[in-house]
């Protein structure tokens, strides 16, 4: 055989890079995943187990900025914002887990109805999602949360009510998309009743994208929770939600106070960044090719 010169061999084109292995690149997926997951529980659980503290007040240790002592400073009470900003954090995350999962539940219903209820359901379904994207987002929820008298349980409805629709539309469309696949046509053949084709076939090809629309749906709830908070329309002012803190800061900035604000919207951008990876960490995990990327 003949030897091919080492500057020929330099000198062909590389079509691509190879990429790396498989099982690296889920490894790293499933890295970020795990840590989001337990940052997230770990704010979760020292927010509330630091409750009471986040709202002592200190007259003597008022307006300090940040320092060993208190990291996000002091506000006009003497409260340390660190703490502060750690509850209210505890407090969003568990409004957007309660919003998130019920606005799942709705938008798997409904989906799931339009699919396979036939075309006047899957009609009045498709208006009534329209109706609802339709709407502004932020409107819908201040009447709603208004209407249930604002605080914990009016939030957490207000959002769960509304943040439904897109997810209900990516599950009716995956389960018409396997309502037309092979195997279902051979379950059909079979005998297979249409309970036995939706628990064996339809929940499981669905099960994935909703997995991943609901963790998706974590930081939409958590940021609306917040911005509705600020206005005066969700939680109230006496607990320590990233809302009320922010709210309350407004009218010290032009005191120097910057810290007031800072840290609580670094922190709370920080809690969203966490859901994002995590949603798109569960995404590359269940989708074959975004895995191997």
């Amino acid at each position: 055989m003949t030897a091919v010169p080492e500057k020929a061999l330099e000198a062909v084109p590389v079509l691509h890079a190879p990429r790396v292995s498989r099982a690296g690149s889920r490894k790293r997926t499933l890295a970020v995943l795990v840590f989001a997951a337990l940052a997230l529980a770990g704010v979760v659980a020292f927010g509330m187990a630091n409750m009471d503290a986040a709202m002592a007040t200190d007259f003597e240790a008022k307006n300090l900025p940040p320092g060993w002592g208190h990291p996000f400073g002091t506000d006009w009470m003497g409260r340390d914002m660190f703490l502060r900003t750690m509850a209210g954090l505890a407090l969003s995350v568990l409004v957007g887990l309660f919003a998130a999962g019920v606005s799942a539940l709705i938008a798997l219903a409904l989906g799931a109805a339009a699919a396979l209820g036939g075309r006047k359901v899957d009609a009045a379904v498709t208006w009534l999602i329209d109706l609802m994207m339709g709407v502004p987002h932020i409107v819908l929820l201040i009447l709603i949360s208004f209407a249930l008298g604002k605080g914990f349980w009016g939030v957490a409805i207000g959002v769960a009510v509304t943040h439904w629709p897109s997810l209900a539309r990516v599950v009716r469309a995956e389960i018409m998309q396997c309502r037309q696949a092979g195997f279902v046509e051979v379950s059909r053949a079979l005998g297979k009743g249409p309970l036995f084709i939706a628990a064996r076939h339809m929940l499981p090809f669905v099960l994935p994208q909703f997995v991943v629309g609901l963790v998706l749906m974590f930081p939409h709830a958590i940021l609306h929770e917040a911005a509705i908070t600020f206005l005066g329309f969700g939680l109230p002012p006496e607990q320590p939600a990233i809302g009320v803190i922010l709210s309350e800061a407004m009218g010290y900035l032009s005191a120097g106070m910057w810290w007031l604000a800072a840290f609580p919207g670094l922190a709370l951008l920080a809690v969203v960044l966490l859901f994002d990876a995590a949603g798109q960490s569960l995404r590359r995990l269940v989708d074959p090719f975004g895995a191997q990327e």
